[in-house]
C-alpha cells in the first residue's frame, strides 16, 4: 500500500515512553512483591504444623486403643478357654499385659472378674499424650470384653 505523501513513519523518538503511576514513582517499594510467599509461609505453617501433629497424635490413641481391645479380648478368651493358664485375675491381667508388649503397659491396668456374660476383663489406661501442648486434657482410654 502507498504511502500519503508527508506521513511520518512513527521511530523510536517520537513514539510516547509509557508512563508509570505516580504512586509507583514516589513509593516503588510498596509495589515490590518479593518474599510474600515466606511472608504467607509464615503465617500458614503454624496451624498446618499443628493440624499434622494433631493427625499423628490422633492416629497413635487409634492405634493404642486397637490394641487395648486386643488384648483383653485375648485375655477373655485364654480365661475361657484355658483356665490353667488363665485360671486367676492376677494370671489374667498379667496376659492381657504380655499381649499388648508394644505399649509397655503394666497389669494393674486390667482387672478381671467373673460376670453373668463369663470372663469380664476391662482395661484403664491413662494415655501418655507426646504433645502436651496440643492436648493438654489428660485421656484415659477403656477396654471391656467378656467371653464366656
Amino acid at each position: 500500500m502507498p504511502k500519503a505523501a508527508g506521513a511520518l513513519e512513527p521511530t523510536p523518538m517520537s513514539m510516547p515512553a509509557p508512563q508509570q503511576p505516580a504512586i509507583s514513582r514516589r513509593c516503588g517499594w510498596r509495589l515490590d512483591d518479593r518474599g510474600t510467599t515466606a511472608i504467607e509461609f509464615a503465617l500458614i505453617a503454624p496451624a498446618l504444623l499443628l493440624l499434622l501433629f494433631a493427625a499423628m497424635e490422633f492416629g497413635r490413641m487409634l492405634w493404642t486403643v486397637g490394641d487395648l481391645n486386643y488384648s483383653v479380648q485375648q485375655a477373655a478368651r485364654c480365661a475361657s478357654v484355658t483356665p490353667a493358664t488363665c485360671g486367676t485375675s492376677s494370671q489374667i491381667a498379667t496376659y492381657a499385659a504380655n499381649a499388648i508388649a508394644p505399649t509397655y503397659t503394666p497389669a494393674s491396668t486390667f482387672t478381671a472378674s467373673t460376670a453373668s456374660c463369663g470372663h469380664l476383663v476391662t482395661a484403664s489406661f491413662p494415655y501418655p499424650i507426646l504433645f502436651t501442648n496440643l492436648l493438654p486434657h489428660a485421656v484415659t482410654l477403656t477396654a471391656k470384653a467378656c467371653m464366656a
